[in-house]
């Protein structure tokens, strides 16, 4: 039930029921990734390409597909990672999940929801005032 609840109230958590519906009727399986995120093609999109589409096991952020996904769902090239032997390059980072907004966000030196103190103003600066 609460699954079914996730699925008609969110679109953040896994799929929607009209997804799942669309997935049904339309969708073939093409592969799944370490993250355990199913991936799917059936279809035509409005450019006449085969519509390629993602379903998150969990929580819905696009940063979770990994590189060689990201080429085949953005149509960058034809051949998914599951039909290939595809490897990262060295220079690919792995996945790191977005901290904005957590405790654990990037703060900038004198930000004020860092935990340090800001810089004393030196008295340099002027401020705009209409007229001037």
């Amino acid at each position: 039930m609460k699954t079914f609840f996730l699925q008609f109230f969110t679109w953040w958590s896994g799929q929607t029921l009209g997804t799942r519906f669309y997935t049904w009727r339309k969708g073939k399986t093409v592969g799944e990734d370490q993250f355990g995120n199913v991936y799917y093609e059936g279809g035509v999109d409005s450019e006449g390409r085969t519509r390629r589409w993602v379903i998150y096991k969990n929580y819905s952020e696009a940063s979770m597909i990994p590189p060689g996904w990201h080429g085949w769902i953005h149509h960058r090239v034809d051949v998914a990672p599951t039909d290939e032997t595809y490897t990262p390059r060295e220079w690919q980072k792995g996945h790191e999940s977005n901290l904005t907004g957590s405790p654990l966000a990037y703060r900038p030196k004198g930000s004020l929801l860092g935990n340090t103190h800001r810089p004393q103003v030196t008295g340099d600066y002027d401020a705009w005032t209409p007229g001037n």
